[in-house]
């Protein structure tokens, strides 16, 4: 069951603040949906300026003194890139059946099962009326991707008027809904992603755009990152009392993505798919019963049955049969394709010098690291700009950066005001205090590493744009802070859009590492190695601790037994390999746990 089909059934999810800002523009004129982050305004200001002066408009800025600026930056952007994608779709729409046109590179994109493609298939071999209706038919039939828009819940800071006062729909994460629901976007749909922030979900009763207009039918959608079913559920219903239907879970890997990393207490993706998969017409009801009568409280007829609730996955997946795992055997609708399309240039926005370190980078290049300022993990590339100008300050002892866009302040343990933890003057504090706590050495020195791990990730994940489209976002500041997920470390390959949609369908595959594990298998891994660390990381222990980590480790006991059953049906390509992997991580596992329980 699925809603509005669009021709492909793998989207690009979010990634950074720069490298998917104009992603909709490079892609949805081919049928590809994909998101783009709508929190940082200045780095929206600078693509508002670069995009009216290639299509020969006249830019008038929208400056930072004048009332609702930000909303108002984001809104227009977001028109601004409709009309793009419009503009670029109709010329594609008219192009020559011919070799290399825009049409037809948008036909030999599509998956070899799309209706589309069938009709396209039979176009080439067809003569005369019979060719000339199904060009017709073809061009009459194709559509555009989607556009999607992100929201990070937990990036929400209060903004202030000119007199202090705080702004009543000013903060970071309520200017960008209502920027998002002001815009000319339809077909679209707004992505919370990071949890449940209840005064932005309460927010989005304001907006009827949110309304369906028709059974399964919604000028905008609405999208939710989860890490498992119990995140949908409560998220759902919470969101279904308010009349407002959750057209689409987004299902994530804890550690296995880019970005921030939600590690859950051990509960695998292959597992988590299952639950979806056995429990997919419940959760449904169970956000029926609460969202039609919420929806009739307001004077609205109601419907006989829920809308569609598509359920997609996202994080590490990286071969064709892998998809068709997730397809075939889990049952979702949809997947998410990252961190590969970072070596794409015609779909994301890196700049040469990071995209060659992503290229060449190597199993150690990637970690598990501590540079959000918001304390969360963060998924993390080493060697770029940003990690080069960090240390540079630490061995200037002048640790910390500028706090110049300030989405990530959030702490208040030595200001009134919050400031950012990747800040000059919240280090400075900091490291202060740790001199005078009197810690033992081995824990003052991981204090003080993870306090000068973290980066100002507002700069760091927008210069890229600054520097390919050459208008700098802040001036004198354009270190690159880059995050992709583990599995860049398994592609070398500059990409073209064509090959990319190839590799994803299994048409052509891409260079691969051929040492690649199963995505079920590497994300196995990074959850043993983040326990490992966890252990290693806590002083003095409590019960509680102890408790905490057996049950992690029977999670993922339980998450290699399901796996093992998924080789026993012949579900897995390359079995053996994937057979020695789970043995190898789950005698890790069992080491772990029997170290606890001597304890």
């Amino acid at each position: 069951m699925t809603y509005n089909l669009t021709p492909h059934r793998f989207h690009i999810p979010v990634m950074g603040l720069a490298f998917t800002i104009d992603t909709p523009i490079k892609v949805a004129h081919y049928g590809i949906t994909s998101a783009l982050s709508i929190i940082e305004d200045n780095l929206i200001e600078m693509m508002r300026k670069h995009y009216y002066q290639e299509n020969n408009e006249i830019y008038v800025p929208i400056e930072k003194h004048e009332e609702n600026y930000r909303v108002r930056r984001i809104t227009d952007y977001l028109n601004l890139v409709n009309r793009n994608v419009q503009s670029k779709f109709e010329k594609l729409k008219a192009s020559a059946f011919e070799k290399g046109s825009e049409i037809v590179k948008y036909f030999e994109m599509l998956p070899e099962e799309s209706g589309l493609k069938e009709k396209y298939e039979q176009f080439l071999q067809s003569h005369g009326e019979a060719k000339a209706e199904l060009e017709s038919f073809l061009r009459k039939h194709i559509s555009p991707g989607g556009i999607e828009v992100n929201i990070m819940t937990k990036v929400d800071k209060n903004n202030t008027g000119k007199n202090g006062e705080i702004l009543p729909d000013g903060s970071d994460a309520l200017g960008a809904l209502k920027a998002y629901a002001e815009s000319e976007l339809e077909n679209s749909a707004v992505i919370f992603s990071a949890g449940m922030n209840p005064r932005l979900f309460n927010y989005l009763e304001n907006f009827r755009e949110f309304d369906a207009s028709a059974w399964g039918r919604f000028k905008k959608k609405v999208i939710i990152k989860v890490s498992d079913y119990r995140s949908a559920l409560i998220q759902g219903k919470y969101l279904a009392k308010k009349g407002i239907w959750v057209s689409e879970f987004r299902i994530e890997s804890g550690l296995n993505c880019g970005g921030h990393a939600f590690a859950t207490q051990g509960y695998l993706l292959g597992p988590i798919l299952e639950e979806f998969r056995s429990k997919k017409e419940e959760l449904e009801q169970a956000l029926f019963s609460l969202y039609n009568p919420a929806i009739q409280a307001r004077g609205e007829a109601g419907f006989d049955k829920p809308h569609p609730v598509n359920i997609t996955v996202q994080g590490g997946i990286g071969t064709a049969a892998e998809q068709q795992l997730l397809y075939g055997y889990y049952g979702v609708n949809g997947t998410g394709w990252g961190t590969p399309f970072l070596l794409c240039p015609e779909a994301t926005t890196v700049d040469a010098n990071t995209l060659e370190l992503l290229r060449k980078s190597k199993e150690n290049d990637v970690v598990l690291s501590k540079a959000s300022p918001l304390g969360v993990r963060f998924n993390y590339l080493k060697n770029t700009s940003a990690n080069v100008e960090r240390q540079q300050r630490i061995d200037r002892r002048k640790p910390g950066s500028p706090c110049t866009e300030k989405y990530l302040v959030s702490n208040t343990e030595f200001t009134k005001e919050p400031i950012c933890t990747a800040s000059r003057k919240y280090q400075k504090l900091k490291l202060e205090q740790l001199e005078k706590a009197g810690l033992p050495e081995e824990e003052y020195q991981l204090q003080v590493d993870d306090l000068l791990s973290k980066e100002c990730l507002c700069i760091g994940l927008s210069s890229s744009a600054g520097i390919n489209y050459k208008v700098p976002i802040v001036e004198k500041l354009d270190a690159v802070t880059i995050c992709p997920g583990p599995n860049i470390v398994n592609y070398s390959k500059q990409a073209s859009l064509q090959e990319m949609s190839d590799h994803i369908y299994g048409r052509q595959e891409l260079p691969v590492d051929p040492q690649r594990p199963h995505m079920f298998v590497k994300e196995l891994q990074l959850y043993v190695e983040y326990l490992k660390e966890e252990i290693k990381n806590t002083f003095n222990p409590v019960p509680r601790d102890i408790k905490g980590w057996t049950g992690f480790c029977n999670n993922l006991l339980e998450g290699v037994s399901h796996y093992r059953k998924l080789a026993q049906q012949e579900l897995i390509k390359k079995k053996e390999a994937f057979e020695k992997g789970l043995d190898r991580w789950e005698a890790a596992v069992l080491e772990i746990k029997a170290g606890l329980e001597s304890r």
